[in-house]
């Protein structure tokens, strides 16, 4: 998970800065849409080059004791390769995992971006201080900035969640039983829904999810605002 998690924020954050100047200077677009399509163009970026990783990620998960077939990440890396139809293999799952992402990333950086601007342009005083690297930059207080990224996490994770669901059943393939059922986006979300229906099936998890989610997103947006600081990018 460290190993993804590295270049995917990377890449990612970077990603949103160069679309939304992009979209701002070449398309004209620019008020909230912005952030929104910027946000799901740099959330599917992210994915499609981290994703063989999370996909050993998730088989590496999902093992039990006793039942080891992989030994470790270079050993899961090969297993995949040589059993499951060479380099395609790691991108089992992709569809579903980029239908989510892009409302998962662009609903996450507009919800953020809009309760950041909203924010500091009703109530400066109250939510806001001076950026450390530009005085004249109203920043978020680092724990209304906590919020809000808490906020855009969990609202952006219950839009996305059964394509979530999706993608972690078609990542683990061959390991389930009913993998035969499970072969397209399609197939899988019809077995899903099926079988267990919305709240049992599509949405199955999404409580503890919550868990891992909203303060993921609250570090990720607060540290991300903490950097630009640091690194005098406002």
């Amino acid at each position: 998970m460290m190993i993804r998690i590295f270049p995917y924020g990377a890449i990612q954050f970077m990603a949103f800065e160069h679309y939304k100047t992009l979209i701002t200077t070449k398309l004209g677009v620019s008020g909230h849409v912005h952030r929104l399509l910027a946000g799901s163009m740099a959330g599917m970026t992210a994915v499609i080059c981290t994703y063989p990783l999370d996909m050993v990620r998730v088989r590496l998960a999902f093992q039990v004791k006793g039942e080891h077939t992989y030994k470790g990440i270079i050993h899961a890396f090969k297993t995949i390769y040589a059993k499951e139809g060479g380099f395609l293999g790691f991108y089992r799952g992709l569809m579903p995992t980029l239908l989510g992402m892009a409302p998962y990333a662009g609903v996450s950086f507009f919800t953020f971006g809009t309760l950041k601007s909203v924010g500091l342009s009703h109530a400066p005083t109250l939510l806001g201080r001076p950026s450390s690297d530009n005085p004249n930059v109203l920043v978020l207080k680092t724990h209304i900035n906590l919020l809000c990224g808490g906020v855009a996490g969990a609202i952006a994770q219950t839009i996305s969640y059964p394509f979530d669901v999706t993608r972690r059943r078609m990542q683990l393939g061959t390991v389930l039983p009913e993998f035969e059922k499970c072969l397209t986006m399609r197939e899988t979300m019809k077995y899903v829904y099926g079988h267990h229906g919305i709240r049992k099936g599509l949405y199955r998890g999404l409580s503890l999810n919550y868990i891992r989610c909203i303060p993921s997103q609250a570090v990720a947006f607060t540290t991300y605002e903490l950097m630009k600081q640091f690194f005098h990018l406002n």
